[in-house]
């Protein structure tokens, strides 16, 4: 008995993952991520090397994110995570193109800095500064009491 079996196969990276799409000058970045949380903004911080993930929702979960190595790369693949400012362990998986990062998020989360040796340089920096107010803005009225927004 002769069985023909046609068997697919499919990559991991991109499977009920979400994506964030981040514009630096003439550079659009597709960054594909698994978190149990809602992302309200990503960015490069050049001065300090590092991608900055603002988080609000989060609830313990494992957050994977796959990131390209133009956009942050460190040598030997040491890069520090740091979730809320406390550093966290991480699995990184690098090939070609790209590293995917496996780490864990609390819950109640705000944000995420992967710090590299290197970012993708050119990045103005009262950008940084509109999305550091952005996010400061984003969480201060998320903390106020509903009542203080009724008419």
């Amino acid at each position: 008995m002769i069985f023909n079996t046609t068997v697919f196969a499919q990559t991991q990276s991109h499977i009920d993952s979400s994506e964030y799409i981040l514009k630096i000058d003439q550079h659009v970045y597709s960054i594909y991520y698994v978190v149990n949380s809602d992302i309200i903004a990503m960015d490069i911080d050049p001065e300090s090397k590092s991608l900055l993930i603002g988080l609000e929702n989060t609830y313990d979960s494992k957050f994977i994110i796959d990131l390209e190595h133009e956009l942050i790369n460190a040598q030997d693949n040491e890069f520090v995570v740091l979730v809320d400012s406390q550093e966290v362990d991480y699995k990184i998986t690098p090939d070609s193109d790209s590293s995917t990062f496996e780490f864990f998020v609390p819950v109640g989360s705000e944000e995420v800095e992967i710090i590299g040796t290197h970012v993708i340089p050119e990045f103005p920096f009262s950008a940084i500064f509109g999305l550091i107010i952005m996010i400061s803005s984003i969480i201060i009225f998320t903390k106020v009491k509903p009542s203080f927004f009724k008419l």
